[in-house]
């Protein structure tokens, strides 16, 4: 499972909510919230729109979408 603390930390940093950023990506704020909360996982495209979105540069994909939970 992985850990998205960070991620939701970029989030804030933008002040976006999870709404929002759902809208921009194009995907339902339930999807988002379930993805986020680890219960499924985001497809390539979908970590490649949230990198545009918030400004999440290429070398720090794994940082925000693949650190292990512990």
């Amino acid at each position: 499972m992985f850990d998205y603390q960070k991620l939701l930390g970029k989030m804030r940093e933008k002040s976006l909510s999870q709404f929002q950023l759902s809208k921009i990506i194009g995907m339902s704020e339930s999807t988002l919230n379930i993805k986020l909360n680890g219960k499924s996982y985001f497809r390539q495209e979908e970590i490649l729109k949230i990198c545009d979105a918030l400004g999440i540069q290429d070398d720090e994909v794994n940082t925000y979408f693949f650190t292990q939970k512990v």
